[in-house]
């Protein structure tokens, strides 16, 4: 046994520590990481020097594992990689000691972040384990230490320094022993252990591995605990369909069936491989903005590092599942440091382009395609708010119901444009709260009967949306519910209407009794089987956008409609020839109430409206 040798850190070393563990490793959990991925290392560097030194006829045992024990209140990860010599270890794990220490500090304090490119490669995550740690001990004999008492055993309190003697070690490779606080107990239990793995550590390559009493024969055998294989780091012309589903059921715990995926490993000045997911499925709480970021995983060297990745893909492409990999940056990268990293905004383009190339081959295939925008056209929809997205290849992808087929098909604004009606010069569309509703709108009447196809928009978002969403390859949008509808393209000499002196009197003996209630009443050519609609003007908020304002709490004024006559409907000449100022009251109280309803799908004062409706109704009933 050899003398044991002190060895002093600098003495920022402390500030350093405290800097590392409370800024840098906030998550206790970490150490476990980080220290396995150390492990990992060593053994690929050990595969490493094997490959590069043939000709030393090195004797290794190619059954590689990394080993958990727990004894007493120690935690011990153990290895068979390459270990370190007596000068490694000194350096390896001296290094935050070094004279660039006190620069790295003064960077640090001055600038007030972390920034990856001044954090030290070597020694960074080793220290994360006097998180967790009063003590902690290296115990190393490199493949190349054929002197089994020539083995080192490093320890230290981390306070400011270490100590470093020979001491035999029967096997090549490295033990570090860590005395956990008391604080830190829970890392003696196994299961705790072994659920960090799983979410940190299940795709590294070697076994980690800790020992069962087996029933069976009665003895203590070591089993693997990371159960999975990185298939992402295989060539995909190697995997087949079921295996990909397989690794997406582990990745997202069932959540639904892929529909899509993409397998894409990219080299050249930016290294990664990306494996992404399009589910059937939506997330539960995927409308949480605040809860809910994206489900893509960053793994380094298969290491799990951090997922809700903010601006990894834009927001409307939450819906994905997936990991990217990369060797390209350092374990200990931080959130704040990922958002000011050119290397990540690189890969959030090539992610992004690759997303739209999915949908896009999605789209090929009609019946996934409805699947996936029943699911997830919502939030796509939000893409064309983004000002970092393109919002042509948005446009490109979006679905709408139309007037000229069920509710089950869904058209593209291509598809629209390709059916356009010669002199058509705008893309007609329809707000309302569902399909039964704009289908049945008596604003469709004049288009169905021109045959112009209308789109049907729906959902909430929709009105919103179309704030962004103004024009179509050049072709301008028009809501068919508001009054700035140009029909001279439509509507021939013959079929308009003029308003004489005997119209001019009812419309405005009409006004009398709404004065309060709307704009203007007016005569219409666009309707046929009802007798009024209720129009919107241009500079107004629409019924939709009013819906959608007061859903979230906010206070809106109603809207003043204009009321649209149908003269030639058979209720209006009968209205029109009612001279008893009450009844004929009751009447244009009737239609506006009707074509409230249509309009809106309620009223303030459904109790009222049936009253009326009884009131005119008993005029009626002889006994």
């Amino acid at each position: 046994m050899s003398v044991k040798k002190k060895f002093l850190f600098k003495s920022e070393v402390k500030e350093l520590l405290n800097l590392m563990i409370n800024s840098l490793y906030s998550n206790k959990d970490i150490f476990l990481r980080e220290l396995l991925s150390n492990s990992s290392d060593a053994i690929d560097k050990l595969r490493f020097f094997i490959v590069s030194n043939k000709d030393k006829n090195i004797k290794f045992n190619d059954n590689f594992y990394i080993r958990l024990l727990i004894k007493g209140n120690k935690l011990i990860i153990r290895d068979n990689g390459i270990g370190m010599s007596y000068d490694e270890i000194i350096n390896n794990l001296g290094t935050i000691a070094k004279s660039g220490t006190k620069e790295f500090l003064n960077k640090i304090n001055k600038n007030n972040n972390l920034n990856d490119n001044l954090i030290g490669k070597f020694g960074v995550g080793f220290y994360s384990s006097f998180i967790v740690s009063n003590k902690v001990k290296v115990h190393t004999r490199h493949i190349l230490e054929n002197n089994k008492n020539n083995s080192i055993l490093w320890s230290s309190k981390g306070d400011g320094k270490f100590f470093v003697k020979k001491l035999y070690k029967k096997k090549y490779g490295t033990d570090i022993i860590l005395y956990l606080k008391e604080s830190c107990k829970e890392y003696l239990n196994k299961d705790n252990l072994f659920k960090i793995i799983n979410k940190y550590s299940n795709y590294i390559n070697i076994p980690i591995q800790y020992k069962f009493f087996n029933k069976d024969i009665k003895k203590y055998e070591w089993k693997r605990i990371n159960k999975y294989d990185a298939i992402w780091l295989k060539d995909k012309s190697c995997l087949s369909d079921k295996e990909y589903k397989n690794f997406y059921y582990n990745l997202t715990n069932n959540l639904g069936n892929p529909i899509i995926w993409s397998h894409n490993k990219v080299e050249g000045l930016y290294n990664y491989i990306s494996l992404l997911y399009i589910p059937d499925t939506s997330p539960w709480n995927i409308w949480n903005r605040d809860e809910y970021k994206n489900s893509i995983k960053l793994y380094i060297k298969r290491i799990f590092i951090m997922d809700d990745i903010e601006n990894l893909i834009p927001y409307c492409f939450r819906f994905v599942q997936g990991i990217i990999d990369t060797d390209d940056l350092p374990l200990n990268i931080s959130r704040e440091i990922l958002q000011n990293n050119d290397y990540f905004k690189k890969i959030s383009i090539s992610l992004t382009n690759r997303i739209f190339k999915m949908i896009n081959d999605l789209s090929l295939n009609k019946d996934k395609y409805n699947i996936f925008w029943k699911q997830f056209g919502f939030i796509l929809k939000e893409g064309l708010a983004d000002n970092n997205i393109d919002k042509n290849k948005i446009s490109c992808l979006l679905r709408f119901n139309s007037s000229k087929f069920n509710s089950d098909i869904f058209v593209s604004l291509e598809d629209y444009l390709n059916r356009m009606k010669i002199g058509q010069d705008k893309i007609f569309y329809i707000t309302s709260d569902n399909y039964i509703s704009a289908k049945n709108s008596p604003h469709l009447e004049l288009y169905n009967k021109k045959e112009i196809e209308v789109l049907f928009m729906l959902d909430k978002i929709d009105e919103w949306m179309m704030n962004y969403l103004t024009d179509f390859k050049g072709i301008n949008f028009c809501s068919i519910n508001k009054d700035n509808v140009n029909l001279s393209n439509i509507i021939s000499k013959n079929e308009e209407i003029f308003v004489d002196e005997n119209n001019s009197s009812f419309l405005n003996r009409i006004k009398l009794y709404l004065s309060d209630l709307v704009k203007d009443v007016r005569l219409t050519n666009c309707l046929d089987k009802f007798p009024v609609v209720l129009v919107t003007d241009s500079k107004d908020i629409s019924t939709q956008m009013l819906k959608l304002l007061r859903a979230t709490g906010k206070d809106v004024p109603k809207i003043k409609y204009y009321l649209d006559i149908n003269i030639n409907h058979i209720l209006i000449k009968y209205i029109r020839n009612i001279k008893d100022d009450i009844i004929f009251k009751k009447w244009v109280m009737f239609i506006y109430y009707q074509a409230l309803l249509i309009e809106t799908n309620s009223l303030d004062d459904s109790v009222n409206f049936i009253n009326l409706v009884n009131d005119l109704i008993n005029g009626f009933i002889i006994l």
